[in-house]
């Protein structure tokens, strides 16, 4: 089995009493993943995404927060 190390990077507390922790994944490979994790209540989703996929849904998520906001 493949060693990883998990570090929180953040811990955001969203609407509806969700929350979404923000974790970086470091495997013995090299190879680094963020880990997002969802939680509603008893419930849990969890999304690993490369750095591309990672920066990709950061700048759409940036530009329509930028948007909604101004």
């Amino acid at each position: 089995m493949t060693e990883e190390s998990v570090t929180l990077l953040s811990t955001i507390n969203a609407p509806y009493g969700k929350s979404v922790l923000l974790e970086e994944v470091d495997y013995e490979s090299g190879l680094k993943m963020l880990r997002i994790r969802i939680r509603e209540g008893n419930r849990f989703n969890v999304l690993d995404l490369d750095a591309d996929t990672a920066a990709s849904w950061g700048t759409t998520m940036s530009a329509w927060a930028g948007k909604v906001l101004s």
